[in-house]
């Protein structure tokens, strides 16, 4: 059953009704906004003269009188304060007061006989007749068009967003997303509000289907309504692919299960039966499906983007399989070739890294696969130098900029921290996906089919990571006559986004892949390679309790393992590791042993407060200089992306800062960045973050709590993926027997994809 919220716009409650003296901030972008207001009249209990107002809203008018619904707060620094929840411009009353207003400077062009004979016309409530209506100023006399678009238009600019505030005040919503609303749609606001409120999900941030069908049923939107269906099977597509990884759902299972979390939003009958038939679902999606909202192929039912990614990346992967690769060089030479490299590098390598190798060079698509230790990074150096020697270019990107001519190797991984890796292990220029791209948000880049890379040989990185819509962004900008090798460990987790790349071209056998299995004898030495390789079959050989020269494991319940990693964490700080150097991973957020309690309790390790030290609270979280912290999203303008961590080095309280607002500076690796705090929601503590968030990354000491609370999550291929991110020291605190669990426990579901199929039937003919 659906709950509205109780109305914020209950005007019983105490107000404030002032004039502005003047504004103290203004931010454009949220309307986050300062001002002192003489106050005309109130209901609160308070005696000043003046009040400075706080909240989100437009600048205020001068001589305007305004009303205020909010509450009073005692700032520590800046004293009283009336943090405003909605607020509204009292319109004048009666018909003077509107020829007033309606001929003041706020309406160029219109004098005051236009004014009287738009009132007389209109009436006096001819304000809200306009908005409502913009076509009645055709009935005003004399009143040509580009005056009517005038006044019209500056009544929305004063008007509108209060109209929109009242309106969604009584379905619950605040003022802060009422502007968001108002922001996107402007003088559509209203229009869009009454012709679908299920727009909202599509073009809002934190409107979801909950929500906005909250708004729609208040506004008298049926149950069984077309656009209520069609908002839920867009919405439940979304959700399968964002959180389940689908690429595309059945269509046998996608309507029942629309049909019951629909219904799940809604009332039963008086029966208990569902409400909303199979049929009536099914129609909605072969329509949409008609539109081109949703693609249906056979029985699986895609979004467009995932669809024509998948489609994409298959064809131009078929294109490169398809391509010849002949060497300048015959086989002996080669060999010589590299025989020469071995002994330039002061290497040997073993037969698999051999055959890797040459394979690479033969090929104008390769997979090149295998766990940790087993080479991957020194294969990917060799395939880039004897490229290198044999098409006789060089490997210094100086030679080329001076030139003004591209670097003919590209090497790129989907995360900031994977491609520094790259950089560090191969001496060369090393790139995100999106930065090589150059991506300008959403779904624009700078290359693409129409506009290729330039380049000879591209190498990704940790390909397990990429997802397909990223896969065919980095595909379709490639150029017809690149050689591409995509270096992975099958065995880590798949992609967060929807699809599994690397997993789909392994089981789809039409790329030529090679597998390094060798265990070379330096990592042979590591317990942690050993373990990682003993997870990977399933089963540990060893009690994994025995203390290792590079692993323990320490013993505790859920109760205690925050105060155990702390310990542990302690005792590397007092060996002289730093905070960049120890790492704690976990697989869940909440809960009293998950991420969020972790990192409040490591931050009082790894940088206590200190009398000299700022610091800066947002909600309930506490960031303080010194601070490892971790963006969250994707931020264009400022090039830092999901997963970059970097160090907290400055605070600047509000009246440090141009803006007035305070503001933290974060050091990554490759840049400073600016935060206003309104903007803090980009970042969390990173003394401890999820397993997901690090892969591509390598730390020389990582913590790994194992307890019960998490085994909802606990798989083999996650604790897999967080064991393969330690170098050095690996230390497990937490249960054994939840340890051989998860080890047992495979993962169990299954992502819905066609890649694989789509390869097989376009590169055999045969489909299976």
């Amino acid at each position: 059953m659906n709950v509205i919220q109780p109305s914020l716009f209950d005007e019983s409650r105490p107000y404030i009704k002032g004039r502005l003296v003047y504004e103290i901030f203004h931010n454009t972008d949220n309307l986050y906004t300062v001002s002192k207001v003489k106050i005309v009249e109130t209901t609160e209990e308070i005696d000043e003269k003046h009040i400075i107002v706080v909240g989100h809203y437009p600048s205020l008018l001068e001589g305007e009188v305004y009303t205020f619904w909010g509450q009073m707060k005692d700032h520590p620094r800046f004293g009283l304060q009336y943090h405003i929840d909605y607020f509204r411009k009292e319109l004048p009353q009666g018909r003077e007061g509107l020829i007033q207003y309606l001929s003041s400077d706020l309406f160029p062009g219109v004098g005051e006989k236009t004014a009287a004979r738009i009132v007389d016309t209109l009436g006096e409530k001819a304000i809200n007749v306009i908005l409502e209506n913009p076509d009645v100023l055709r009935e005003v006399p004399r009143l040509n068009e580009e005056l009517r678009q005038t006044v019209y238009r500056r009544l929305l600019e004063y008007q509108g967003l209060e109209q929109i505030m009242v309106k969604l005040g009584e379905f619950g919503i605040g003022l802060s997303l009422s502007i968001q609303i108002y922001q996107t749609y402007a003088e559509r606001a209203m229009q869009v509000l009454e012709e679908n409120p299920y727009q909202l999900i599509e073009d809002i941030d934190g409107i979801g289907f909950k929500r906005a069908d909250a708004i729609a049923r208040a506004m008298g939107v049926k149950e069984d309504a077309p656009e209520r269906i069609r908002a839920a099977c867009h919405y439940f597509l979304c959700e399968q692919a964002e959180q389940n990884g689908h690429v595309y759902y059945p269509l046998d299972l996608f309507i029942p299960g629309v049909q019951k979390w629909l219904n799940q939003q809604g009332e039963m009958d008086n029966t208990g039966q569902l409400q909303l038939e199979h049929d009536r679902i099914e129609q909605q999606v072969l329509e949409m499906a008609e539109e081109g909202k949703l693609i249906l192929e056979d029985d699986r039912l895609y979004l467009p983007s995932l669809f024509f990614a998948e489609k994409g990346f298959a064809k131009k992967v078929k294109q490169l399989v398809k391509r010849e690769v002949e060497l300048p060089v015959s086989h002996d030479q080669f060999l010589h070739a590299l025989g020469e490299l071995e002994e330039r590098l002061g290497i040997q390598y073993a037969e698999s890294q051999k055959q890797a190798i040459e394979q690479a060079l033969h090929s104008s698509l390769m997979i090149l696969t295998g766990g940790p230790g087993t080479g991957k990074t020194t294969v990917i150096k060799g395939i880039v130098e004897l490229y290198a020697q044999l098409y006789h270019l060089s490997l210094d990107p100086k030679e080329y900029a001076r030139k003004e001519e591209s670097f003919p190797f590209l090497l790129v991984a989907p995360t900031g921290r994977a491609a520094k890796r790259m950089e560090e292990s191969t001496g060369l220029p090393a790139f995100t996906i999106h930065r090589l791209l150059g991506w300008k948000g959403g779904q624009e880049f700078d290359y693409s089919e129409e506009n290729p890379l330039k380049g000879k040989l591209l190498i990704v990185d940790e390909t397990s990571m990429m997802d397909q819509w990223l896969a065919n962004q980095l595909f379709r900008a490639l150029p017809d006559d690149i050689q591409v090798i995509l270096v992975g460990d099958q065995d880590q987790l798949p992609s967060v986004g929807p699809g599994q790349v690397l997993s789909d071209l392994l089981e789809s056998k039409q790329i030529p892949v090679v597998e390094l299995k060798d265990v070379f004898r330096q990592a042979q030495d590591s317990s942690i390679i050993t373990l990682a390789h003993q997870i990977k079959r399933g089963k540990v050989e060893e009690d994994i309790t025995h203390p290792k020269p590079d692993r323990r494991f320490f013993a505790c319940t859920v109760d205690q393992v925050v105060h155990v990693v702390c310990q542990v964490c302690q005792s590397a700080l007092n060996k002289g590791y730093t905070p960049k150097e120890i790492q704690v991973l976990a697989p869940m957020y909440r809960g009293a042993a998950g991420i969020d309690a972790l990192n409040e309790a490591l931050q009082k390790t790894f940088n206590p407060p200190a009398e000299n030290k700022r610091e800066l609270k947002v909600k309930d979280h506490v960031f303080r200089v010194g601070d490892k912290v971790l963006q969250l999203v994707n931020n264009l303008e400022q090039h830092v992306f999901n997963g970059d961590i970097g160090e907290v080095t400055a605070i600047l309280p509000a009246k440090e800062t141009r803006e007035q607002e305070d503001r933290l500076v974060v050091a990554f690796d490759h840049k400073e960045v600016s935060y206003k705090k309104s903007e803090l929601h980009q970042l969390t503590l990173a003394y401890c973050c999820s397993i997901h968030k690090s892969q591509g990354s390598e730390y020389p000491i990582v913590v790994i709590p194992v307890v019960r609370a998490y085994q909802r999550m606990l798989r083999r291929n996650l604790l897999y993926t967080a064991i393969t991110r330690g170098r050095d020291y690996l230390i497990f605190c937490g249960e054994k027997s939840t340890f051989i669990d998860a080890i047992a426990r495979e993962e169990v579901s299954t992502r819905y994809t066609y890649l694989k199929e789509t390869l097989r039937e376009w590169l055999t003919g045969n489909h299976s």
